[in-house]
């Protein structure tokens, strides 16, 4: 399918979001960031990385090989959330009230993640302004597999060495989205040629060039970083270190996956409804943790200037105005029923229900949406320059 160029859409494409109303000054008091609630969440989490990371280098040293794997699951399981998920909100700017600790975390998680937070920033603007509209937002192109084939959850439960099924942006592999998109950073590959193909890449770098050179010296780092972790593994012959902060994001991929899967699958493209081209999910206290609280991923997209640690009071302010969160086994359910009605029918999407409580969706193009504050519009500070919106 032909797209057109980025610069364009964002001269003719407008999408006027609908959003559940809040109660005065509600929303501003949801917006405020907390550095102690931001230590808590990154602190916490990168404190369990190094928690399980021990575990690994203990259990190593006392030649417990068994134990080894055991600890190298949980410590992947911890870390597999460094790529994509504490990078997207840290990007978001919205986490700790000191800026330059969202900076400072947000190239720390990036840095182990092997993830790549300049592209993302380009790719994930555009995700937020145009959600599901493909001529403005190409991060997650639906129809998506909820793949639970046996080969690849063998991936997912051990070495995930290939990109998730049907993302544009890579979220996690080691071969296509990390070794030769690095190579063609350092010019090894050429330009056309350097992976992840496919035109979204493409489209981003046309569009914000300074981002792309930011993207190609942001590689070259990974590349200096988990090679000297290799180099000095092998020299010191504790080839466990390499283990620990550069493999371990490729490994125990599976909860990243089930919850990350939830986020838009199966629901509607073009709609203006957040309520219909996103979902949320009810998690317990630690996958929620883990996840950053990105199970209340309508709440983000509704109001993504709202920071992660807040989502849950966001929904109870306009759950009256919301769909039911679904259980993570209820939303993988949903998934699977629109993944095998669509094998049947193509054009299939969900429509997930609303309660009576709930005002209606507006379908029709000419419907009148309240325009949004800039504060409703706000997500954070994620978008680069090239990005950035004038005054409304």
């Amino acid at each position: 399918m032909a797209y057109q160029e980025l610069s364009q859409v964002r001269k003719t494409l407008r999408v006027d979001w609908y959003r559940c109303p809040t109660r005065p000054g509600v929303l501003r008091d949801l917006s405020r960031r907390s550095d102690a609630q931001a230590w808590f969440q990154a602190g916490g989490h990168f404190g369990l990385f190094i928690l399980t990371g021990a575990l690994v280098f203990g259990f190593w040293r006392a030649e417990m090989w068994l134990a080894l794997l055991a600890a190298l699951f949980l410590h992947g399981t911890v870390t597999s959330f460094f790529t994509g998920t504490a990078p997207h909100e840290l990007g978001h700017g919205t986490v700790f009230k000191t800026k330059w600790l969202n900076k400072f975390f947000l190239y720390l998680f990036s840095l182990i993640g092997w993830w790549d937070p300049f592209d993302y920033a380009s790719s994930h603007t555009y995700h937020h302004r145009y959600t599901l509209h493909p001529e403005g937002d190409r991060e997650n192109l639906l129809p998506l597999e909820p793949s639970l084939a046996s080969s690849f959850m063998l991936q997912m439960f051990t070495v995930n060495l290939l990109t998730q099924r049907g993302r544009t942006f890579g979220k996690g592999g080691l071969i296509s989205t990390v070794i030769i998109t690095a190579l063609g950073a350092v010019g090894l590959v050429p330009a056309d040629e350097r992976a992840p193909i496919n035109e979204w890449y493409r489209a981003l770098h046309r569009d914000q060039p300074d981002q792309h050179r930011r993207s190609i010296m942001w590689s070259r780092l990974l590349l200096l970083f988990h090679g000297s972790m290799l180099v000095i593994g092998i020299a010191s012959g504790y080839w466990v270190l390499p283990l620990i902060f550069s493999l371990a994001v490729f490994i125990g991929n599976w909860l990243s996956y089930f919850v990350g899967l939830t986020q838009h699958c199966g629901l509607r493209n073009h709609s203006r409804d957040f309520r219909k081209n996103t979902r949320s999910v009810k998690l317990n206290p630690l996958f929620s943790f883990l996840y950053w609280r990105m199970n209340w991923h309508i709440e983000h997209h509704m109001y993504a200037g709202v920071p992660c640690y807040n989502l849950g009071r966001l929904y109870q302010e306009i759950q009256a105005d919301m769909p039911i969160p679904r259980t993570l086994i209820g939303a993988w359910k949903e998934m699977r029923m629109v993944w095998d009605r669509q094998k049947r029918e193509p054009a299939y999407e969900f429509d997930t229900p609303l309660p009576p409580s709930a005002n209606p969706e507006p379908v029709d193009e000419d419907a009148e949406v309240r325009a949004a504050t800039d504060l409703e519009r706000s997500i954070g500070e994620l978008a680069p320059a090239g990005l950035q919106e004038g005054p409304h």
